[in-house]
């Protein structure tokens, strides 16, 4: 499967922004989508996954609240639905998707990689 990230610009603190992953692929609704961020020093770490049914979503402790992950398994795409953003959330955002896995939030369990889309939030 292919994914592709979009969705990413330059917003306010407290703005919201939807980030979308397309993914090419008849069986994408087979896979568990993750959305994870990678800021300029830092290590990717994750931020939110969906599983492939959609009826179960994660999220990391410093998103909650504030994002939401969806899929529209018809249009082969997952959503990352942000607000009340932070200067804190700027980084770059990648989705990735797998279909087997333990861990929600261990990017080395995941198989497929977008190609990100930055996402800059002002103070």
């Amino acid at each position: 499967v292919q994914l592709q990230a979009s969705g990413g610009g330059l917003v306010q603190a407290g703005d919201s922004l939807r980030l979308s992953c397309a993914a090419s692929g008849r069986t994408f609704s087979r896979y568990l989508v993750g959305w994870f961020r990678q800021a300029p020093g830092k290590e990717r770490e994750f931020v939110s996954a969906i599983s492939w049914s959609g009826g179960s979503t994660y999220y990391a402790d410093s998103v909650k609240g504030r994002f939401t992950i969806s899929r529209d398994d018809a249009k082969n795409t997952v959503y990352l639905q942000m607000t009340s953003l932070k200067p804190e959330d700027t980084a770059v955002y990648y989705c990735a998707a797998r279909l087997w896995g333990t861990s929600w939030g261990n990017r080395d369990e995941y198989d497929y990689w977008g190609q990100g889309t930055l996402v800059t939030v002002s103070s």
